[in-house]
């Protein structure tokens, strides 16, 4: 703990400091409570995305065969162009959302090609928006995480730092003032005692 000086400019300079902790802390708990509620529902969102995946990934495996009969003409049909996000601002943290996935499909011959390509291509165009939109999720949960790591350091260090040790400085500083005025009242009567005993000697 810092060295405090035990005078009344300090007692208002820890005074006014621990309104602005106190101020400060139910907001920055506010904070950490939406954070967590927002990790919460993005990890849910991320959990129902991860289980589409799967459920798409399943029905990849009746094509599988497909797919390899087909070789690098069917690997290469469908590409991703560009993930589009916007962003939210969520508890003071800009974080991206996942908007859409633009794929471009190679041409193909609609005579010529399997009559279960655009079926193909419609499902590979799910499997890599959700992949995508899974991306841009985990991506928001690593960042309000990284914000509630820094809220929940901060919280902590107004409890069990910040205002413990202005109640401790303003409980010092008083009883230093309590205890000096004390000696004062107390030098003033010796003074007064002996100014009366050299008043009546003369």
């Amino acid at each position: 703990m810092a060295k405090i000086k035990l005078t009344k400019t300090e007692l208002k300079a820890q005074s006014d400091a621990l309104k602005r902790f106190q101020r400060f802390l139910p907001m920055l708990q506010l904070k950490k409570q939406q954070l967590q509620a927002e990790i919460a529902a993005i990890v849910a969102r991320l959990e129902e995305v991860s289980a589409r995946e799967q459920d798409a990934l399943r029905e990849l495996d009746g094509w599988v065969a497909l797919f390899a009969d087909a070789g690098d003409e069917m690997r290469s049909l469908v590409s991703v162009e560009r993930v589009e996000t916007d962003t939210a601002n969520i508890a003071g943290i800009t974080i991206p959302v996942f908007k859409r996935l633009d794929t471009a499909v190679s041409e193909y011959d609609l005579f010529a090609a399997p009559v279960w390509y655009d079926d193909a291509v419609e499902m590979v165009t799910k499997m890599l928006s959700l992949k995508a939109e899974r991306v841009v999720l985990a991506r928001q949960r690593d960042l309000i995480t990284q914000e509630l790591t820094t809220t929940s350091q901060r919280v902590n260090l107004f409890e069990k730092v910040k205002i413990p040790e202005c109640r401790e400085n303003i409980r010092v500083i008083k009883i230093a003032i309590g205890d000096e005025q004390t000696a004062s009242v107390t030098r003033g009567k010796i003074a007064k005692g002996r100014s009366k005993g050299e008043g009546d000697a003369a």
